[in-house]
């Protein structure tokens, strides 16, 4: 039983992180193009974080966030950092520790360099969501997390952030008023076009800057 529950955990890991087990996958690829329109996007406009989101929660955004910070390792420096402090999961994608992470910093428990975690991905660094907080929108509303971000894009070509669904949290529109640029990631079979329409208005009302959306047929 527990020899087949690590080849599960494993299965589920390489799917997960499609983008580094299989680089020259179909899903790879893509994500590589996506990749190229970004860089395409930064020489018209300087952007150096990205948040990630969705509409809605289980859409793919968490999956879609880990292989981008993949596919753009391989060419800049890249930091992942989960601000999804409800319900973390870059931490169980890389299968690195979390108790020490962004609520860490965010509280003054922790420095920034204690908490980034080096990845196996060369040019690929982690900022883990660290242990639950019972105030997570009011540390994500904090000045703190401005001065973070603007020191750490500046040890970063980008800084990548897996947010919660916009529509499903209120911190996601703190976080995307205070980044350079946000995608959208959409499912297919999922997303309808009046929760996709709403979660522009959102973001739109938030004054962010959306710079693309990503359709994921997971």
């Amino acid at each position: 039983m527990a020899i087949g529950q690590r080849k599960s955990i494993s299965t589920d890991r390489k799917k997960n992180l499609i983008a580094h087990y299989s680089p020259e996958s179909l899903v790879s690829n893509q994500f590589r193009s996506i990749r190229t329109n970004i860089n395409f996007l930064t020489t018209i406009q300087s952007m150096s974080t990205l948040l990630i989101t969705s509409p809605n929660d289980g859409e793919g955004k968490s999956t879609t966030a880990a292989n981008l910070a993949i596919s753009m390792s391989q060419q800049k420096t890249i930091l992942l950092i989960d601000a999804n402090l409800r319900k973390p999961t870059v931490h169980l994608s890389f299968k690195i520790p979390n108790t020490i992470g962004l609520t860490s910093v965010l509280a003054n428990l922790e420095s920034l360099d204690n908490a980034i975690h080096k990845s196996e991905i060369p040019q690929l660094d982690l900022l883990p969501s660290g242990p639950v907080s019972p105030f997570p929108s009011e540390l994500l509303a904090s000045k703190r997390l401005e001065n973070l971000l603007e020191i750490i894009s500046k040890s970063y070509d980008y800084v990548l952030i897996d947010s919660p669904s916009i529509l499903g949290a209120v911190d996601t529109k703190v976080l995307a008023n205070r980044c350079d640029g946000v995608i959208l990631v959409a499912n297919s079979g999922k997303t309808g076009l009046k929760q996709t329409l709403e979660a522009k208005k959102v973001l739109d009302f938030a004054n962010s800057n959306i710079v693309g959306v990503i359709l994921n047929e997971r």
